[in-house]
């Protein structure tokens, strides 16, 4: 319990003389105050700004990016399928289509897929290696 006292004591003193340093560094010597803080501000801004650069957007977020280009570019042609169909029902009148005509629709439009980039580089870790 002693212990526990002395360290607070020990920490306060340091806080209240650290307070008194920066007060009397802003009143006796304001230019060299602010020009500390102002070198202070632009080296954590270096430090800021090179920690974002060195954690810039890994793998997943690429991945991310393109799953969701993906889905508009699908989104998009499936509306652009929608009004075609729309157009094509107006222009046939009747609606009806022969069989062979539906096949041979079915048959030009094949699924449209787009390949998204994953890991390929990552190694599976399988037991029957070891």
């Amino acid at each position: 319990m002693l212990k526990n006292r002395a360290i607070t004591y020990i920490i306060y003193s340091l806080i209240g003389l650290a307070v008194i340093g920066i007060l009397s560094k802003l009143f006796y010597d304001t230019a060299g105050f602010f020009k500390g803080i102002a070198i202070m501000l632009v080296i954590g801004a270096v430090i800021f700004f090179v920690m974002q650069r060195l954690n810039s957007p890994g793998q997943d977020k690429r991945e991310q990016r393109a799953f969701v280009k993906a889905a508009k570019r699908s989104a998009k042609r499936k509306q652009q399928k929608e009004v075609a169909s729309h157009n094509r029902k107006k222009k046939t009148g009747s609606g009806k289509l022969t069989s062979i005509k539906k096949e041979r629709i079915k048959r030009k439009h094949a699924p449209e897929l787009t390949v998204i980039e994953g890991k390929k580089g990552k190694k599976k870790n399988r037991a029957s290696f070891l």
